[in-house]
């Protein structure tokens, strides 16, 4: 019994914090983005074997409320729509405390288009798979045991949007997406051929 209680205290340390409230978050370096449309489909999203189920409904409201709220913050001069297809998820179901504790996942693809070049940034879709957070409650019990299929998604979507925040950041550094000269699918870049 005491090495139970032991474990039990020693998951609750271990385990991960919430995740902080968006209006919260910094703004990371976008150059002149601001949202224009933002459109996620889920209609043809497979579900995991294991997972509970949720209705395209459910993944297209709760993805397109937490983009609005974390790219509606920034106001540049550019507009720039999203194009984001839910391709599959695993919904964690309940589980055994601290033995079996599921945890969900989701895929998405994401495309960006800039309106004012009137084309896409990224021919191909960039897809991300994305996971829950813990929380030292969730870490414990199991997600599917203290959280609804809504509460779920919408956690699941608030990280979606983090990652894609993220994301762009990088492709702002890298490739200026997001300024009036950005580079537009660059091409792979090829290792040179040794001489011989």
């Amino acid at each position: 019994m005491k090495r139970l209680l032991a474990l039990v205290a020693g998951l609750f340390l271990l385990a991960g914090c919430a995740q902080q409230s968006v209006s919260n978050a910094p703004l990371l370096p976008l150059g002149d983005f601001s949202l224009g449309h933002n459109v996620t489909i889920a209609s043809k999203a497979r579900k995991g074997p294991i997972s509970r189920s949720a209705t395209a409904d459910q993944w297209e409201t709760g993805m397109e409320k937490a983009i609005s709220d974390r790219f509606g913050r920034y106001d540049g001069e550019g507009t720039y729509h999203f194009g984001i297809s839910v391709e599959g998820y695993m919904l964690a179901p309940g589980g055994v405390p601290v033995i079996y504790s599921p945890k969900s996942a989701l895929i998405i693809n994401v495309t960006v288009w800039d309106d004012d070049a009137g084309r896409k940034l990224n021919d191909k879709p960039h897809q991300m798979t994305i996971f829950e957070d813990t929380t030292q409650k969730s870490f414990v019990l199991g997600s599917g045991n203290i959280r609804d299929v809504q509460q779920q998604i919408d956690g699941m979507a608030e990280n979606a949007a983090e990652q894609i925040e993220k994301w762009l950041a990088e492709q702002h550094e890298v490739n200026r997406w997001f300024t009036p000269d950005a580079v537009f699918n660059p091409p792979p870049i090829e290792k040179p051929v040794e001489e011989r």
